[in-house]
């Protein structure tokens, strides 16, 4: 049987969204996964930990929690990941994930100094992405969704900066073989894009953003989900070397 592949949830969407599911499903659906092709653990829950080594690959949600609460479920999560990605278990890690990821592996999560960012971003490859499993043969710029007030502000010793954005100096990062962090959201849609600059319009509003010119912005991003796409086949192919 082909192994399975391991979702860690790390929190749920904005209410107005969830009647379209949580964070791990989007994922799952984005990624091209059956339901029996992947199992999801609810860390922020509580939900226990199973052993890594049993699965294809590791994805890692976004959440709206922060990785500098330090909460007990993000601290040992962060630890199994460290395990996993030394042990050369293929990782991914999404927004919060891709945060965890830098703080798990000895790099800093932090406030983005740029502020928040929220939309469809320009999203621009470095030099090292034109080798990377995940990134090479895609355009140098490429549309993406992003919402988020935290980043990864130092990358782990070793790692491999891969892409920025206008207001993200690292928007994506390589450590080791088989382990990424992503900033941006290859799982949302352009109308869960949407949704979530109405839930925070307010928000936006606040901080001196024009929240209905943002979704004029707003489109889809294929090129973000390949990249989800292709990690799916990179561990896949990982486990078989």
């Amino acid at each position: 049987m082909t192994p399975r592949f391991l979702i860690l949830q790390t929190g749920q969407p904005v209410t107005s969204q969830r009647r379209h599911g949580g964070f791990a499903h989007w994922i799952r659906v984005a990624a091209g996964l059956g339901h029996d092709q992947a199992e999801v653990v609810d860390v922020e829950a509580g939900e226990a930990l199973p052993t890594h080594r049993d699965y294809a690959g590791v994805l890692v949600s976004g959440s709206p929690a922060m990785v500098t609460e330090r909460h007990d479920w993000s601290e040992r999560s962060a630890e199994w990941l460290r395990d996993a990605a030394h042990a050369d278990m293929p990782v991914l890690g999404i927004c919060y994930g891709h945060q965890l990821l830098a703080h798990a592996l000895g790099g800093e999560a932090g406030d983005n100094p740029r502020g928040r960012e929220m939309g469809t971003v320009d999203v621009r490859l470095e030099t090292a992405a034109n080798t990377d499993p995940l990134f090479a043969g895609l355009p140098q710029t490429f549309r993406a969704q992003v919402t988020h007030r935290q980043s990864a502000l130092r990358m782990p010793e070793g790692g491999v900066l891969l892409a920025t954005s206008d207001l993200d100096a690292c928007q994506a990062f390589r450590w080791g073989r088989a382990t990424w962090g992503l900033q941006f959201h290859p799982e949302f849609s352009a109308a869960r894009m949407h949704g979530y600059v109405r839930a925070r319009a307010d928000t936006l509003r606040a901080e001196g953003h024009d929240p209905d010119a943002m979704s004029r912005t707003i489109a889809p991003a294929p090129v973000a989900r390949k990249v989800l796409r292709r990690f799916i086949q990179h561990a896949r192919n990982h486990g078989t070397k």
